[in-house]
Formats: C-alpha cells, structure tokens, sequence
C-alpha cells in the first residue's frame, strides 16, 4: 500500500492572470500614448484654455502663427517676480506683433484666497498695473496649463514657435533680454 498522499500539481491560474493583467497594461498604456509624452524642446505645444485678467475665455489657439514666450507664474513666487521685468523688456525690444508674451497666473481666482497648494493669491491685475507690464496676462485658478504643460513649479517657461512647436523651456527664473533669447525670438520670427 501506498502512504503517500496524491500530489496536486500546482494551478497555473495565478500565472495566466497575472500574464492577462500585464498585457492588459500594455495595451493601455499604448492606448493612452500621448498623454503620457513629456512636454519639451520639440514638442508640439498642447493647447489650453484661460482667461483674460477682464474674464473673457481664452485659448493658446488664438495664437497659432506667433511666436510666442508662455510663462507660467504666481503673484506670491519671488522668482516669477523677479524674472517678470526681463520679460517686459524682450516685449518692447522685439516689437513685432506676431510675438506675444504670454503670462498665465496660477494665483486663485480671488486675492486673499488660497490656492490647492494652500499659498495665498495676490491680485493679479494689480500687480500687473502696479509694475507697469503691458505684456499679455491671462488667469488660470485651476492650474490646468500646470497640468497639461508638466511643469515642476513656477516659474516655468516655453518659447513656441509659429508652427506650433516648443523650442526651449526653461524651469526657473532667467533673464528674458538676453542676447541669447532675443536672438532666438528674432530668428523664430523670421522663420
């Protein structure tokens, strides 16, 4: 007589749903590809909706065929404040009216209100007047651009060109009127 116990052998379902589940991954990750490009030097620039500091809609759309300097920024980031000047300097040195530089607040919608982060909105128009900027300024509370664009924090920034495409971006503070980004401006334009 036999002692031993029947052996079981080992289910292979664990296995096969494990296989499913992974190819099920693959598939809608490569689904889903373009949502999860990186948004760089090269990249076609994703559209996006605001508003006017007056609050009337707007879309980066409005803009196809200028060249264009997006700036996201906040009324309470030291750095956005502190590289703002440089970018009403490039606005008047390159006076051409198919480049805009275009600055998007993320403050909240009211000053005083804080936003998802939990920091405090500035007024926004008024800084803009206080300070003298004539640049384009629109307003997004949500944050939405800080989504679609990928940025790390504020200030971020991104030289567009008419055809659409990034050309630089720049996380962090820089001095716009540089001969450097006036060059590549003057060079977009003329392309």
């Amino acid at each position: 007589m036999d002692s031993h116990p029947p052996t079981r052998r080992p289910s292979k379902l664990p296995y096969v749903a494990a296989l499913l589940l992974m190819g099920m991954v693959v598939v809608a990750a490569w689904l889903g590809r373009d949502r999860y490009t990186a948004i760089i030097a090269g990249s076609d620039a994703p559209t996006f909706s605001a508003m006017t500091l007056d609050g009337a809609p707007v879309s980066l759309a409005d803009l196809d065929g200028k060249v264009v300097l997006l700036n996201v920024w906040a009324t309470w980031c030291p750095p956005c404040r502190f590289e703002m000047p440089s970018m009403q300097r490039l606005h008047e040195a390159v006076d051409d009216e198919d480049f805009v530089v275009l600055a998007v607040s993320v403050d909240a919608a009211e000053p005083g209100e804080p936003d998802v982060f939990g920091r405090v909105a500035g007024d926004v128009p008024a800084y803009i007047e206080e300070n003298g900027y004539t640049f384009t300024v629109w307003h997004d509370p949500p944050g939405t651009i800080q989504r679609t664009y990928q940025t790390t924090g504020v200030p971020e920034s991104f030289v567009i060109g008419r055809d659409g495409v990034i050309y630089k971006k720049v996380a962090g503070p820089t001095e716009w009127d540089s001969p450097e980004y006036e060059e590549m401006i003057r060079r977009l334009l003329d392309s």
